[in-house]
């Protein structure tokens, strides 16, 4: 692609050099530069990819986008000006790509829990309806049925524009695609085009990076002031922040809601650990699911099908057949009579929703045990929060590592446990070791129990001192079993 082309939409400054140059590639790290690519030095949080401009040219680049032109500059190499680097590699990606966000429709997914739900359920509800489907998300990317790994819950532009390129290629007419507040504020998603966004909730997270909530809920909001006016806007109304995040929206908005009047409805009928049954458009159906705040996620699943051209009649009983993801209020059953659940509730607000929903089905029938901690190098403010929320519903709680990542566990616990009185310790054991404290935990609990384990969810390793050790809470709830 010639540079010329390759900078369509992108508003430059400055250019120096010849945009006649052919690019072969696009970069924003210095190392996977190839002959004849584009480079774009960022400004990022731990480098300022400016430093970097020789070894890119070394490498082979042809053409370099910069808030700043060095003095010295490179024989036959184009240089182009720009006010902030990072806010135009999503369109240069877009562009090297060929838009494919504009020949697919691409629905967005943010909030601060149930993004990994509505995203996934909405991808194998649309497989199973006839689509050929994209889905990026935190558990796994897939192009149709081909997996693809993922490190971020949305990826970095140029991966991101690579993916959603194979996914047009492969004959994808739809993809459903996690969006993270990080994504937002560091321009990941720059240069897509949006036929949908889905607000889910908004509670405290993320906070070492936002600093406040105000900063959090302004990056998420963000998302929907982008939205353009053809688009659509599914914002949860009984989330307090939900009609603040489409108050500036261009797009059609709708509603959902599981309290009071909305564009589209539901309400708990029964409900088991096997699932619900509910009634959703004034039609009564059976899922797989648990909990209120599944009620709010299936919800926002139907409403995005029907606005993506889904059948009424279709599309519930297709969701009638769908299963949670993995990781998500995922329960096992023990040979003794208890009953474990598997969750990837990391916040108070989550850990709050899951055990609602086992009391909502437990109707003091048996007891609950909590087995949570807190990830390391992260908002330290949440941790006595999270024990505070884990020992109010439960009748036992344990302590224990998380994802320690490189801190102290046990000064993560003891961060935890500054937020209990000593009434509420009385009801508390710490056990550092993951692993011992579910063995613990499935020791002590009888029939008709429930054990929560929290915090993990669908991941299978622990992250201590900068290593990944294989960990998987499901296996070590069955070897305990």
């Amino acid at each position: 692609m010639k540079l010329k082309n390759l900078t369509e939409r992108v508003p430059l400054l400055e250019v120096q050099g010849s945009q006649d140059a052919y690019i072969s590639g696009v970069s924003i790290d210095s190392r996977r530069v190839a002959e004849g690519h584009l480079f774009v030095a960022v400004r990022g949080t731990q480098a300022d990819g400016h430093r970097f401009i020789p070894k890119a040219i070394e490498q082979g680049a042809t053409a370099i986008v910069c808030e700043e032109i060095p003095e010295e500059k490179a024989e036959g190499v184009t240089y182009l000006k720009v006010e902030c680097s990072e806010q135009v590699v999503g369109q240069l990606a877009s562009n090297f790509y060929g838009r494919p966000s504009e020949e697919l429709r691409l629905v967005g997914v943010t909030g601060t829990n149930g993004k990994t739900t509505i995203a996934t359920v909405l991808y194998n509800l649309m497989r199973r309806m006839g689509h050929r489907v994209g889905l990026l998300s935190t558990v796994c990317n897939y192009i149709d049925d081909e997996a693809v790994p993922t490190d971020h819950t949305t990826p970095d532009p140029i991966t991101l524009n690579a993916l959603l390129r194979r996914m047009v290629d492969a004959g994808c007419d739809l993809c459903f695609m996690e969006v993270s507040s990080h994504s937002v504020v560091q321009n990941r998603i720059g240069g897509l085009t949006f036929t949908g966004g889905i607000f889910t909730n908004l509670t405290r997270d993320h906070l070492d990076y936002h600093k406040t909530f105000e900063n959090y809920l302004h990056a998420k909001q963000q998302f929907f002031d982008r939205l353009p006016a053809e688009a659509f806007a599914i914002t949860n109304k009984d989330d307090k922040n939900g009609m603040v995040m489409v108050q500036n929206t261009r797009a059609k908005v709708y509603t959902y809601s599981i309290q009071g009047m909305a564009d589209f409805k539901a309400k708990i009928i029964e409900s088991h650990f096997e699932g619900m049954y509910l009634e959703i458009d004034g039609q009564e159906v059976g899922v797989h699911f648990v909990g209120r705040f599944n009620v709010s996620n299936l919800l926002a699943v139907y409403a995005a099908a029907r606005l993506l051209g889904g059948d009424k009649m279709t599309t519930l009983v297709t969701l009638s057949e769908m299963r949670p993801v993995s990781g998500r209020f995922e329960a096992l059953r023990s040979p003794d009579g208890y009953t474990a659940i598997v969750d990837y509730a990391h916040t108070p607000d989550a850990l709050e929703n899951v055990l609602r929903a086992i009391h909502g089905v437990l109707e003091g029938r048996g007891r609950v045990i909590t087995v949570c901690g807190a990830g390391g190098n992260r908002d330290k403010g949440k941790r006595p929060l999270m024990a505070q929320e884990a020992i109010r519903q439960s009748d036992l709680v344990l302590l224990t590592s998380d994802n320690p990542r490189d801190e102290e566990p046990q000064a993560i616990i003891d961060d935890m446990l500054a937020g209990l009185d000593q009434e509420q310790q009385r009801n508390v054991i710490t056990i550092v070791d993951r692993r011992e404290a579910i063995r613990t935990a499935c020791r002590m609990a009888q029939k008709g129990d429930v054990i929560l384990v929290a915090g993990k969810g669908h991941e299978d390793y622990q992250e201590v001192k900068g290593v990944k050790h294989h960990f998987d809470d499901k296996e070590e709830l069955r070897a305990a079993f």
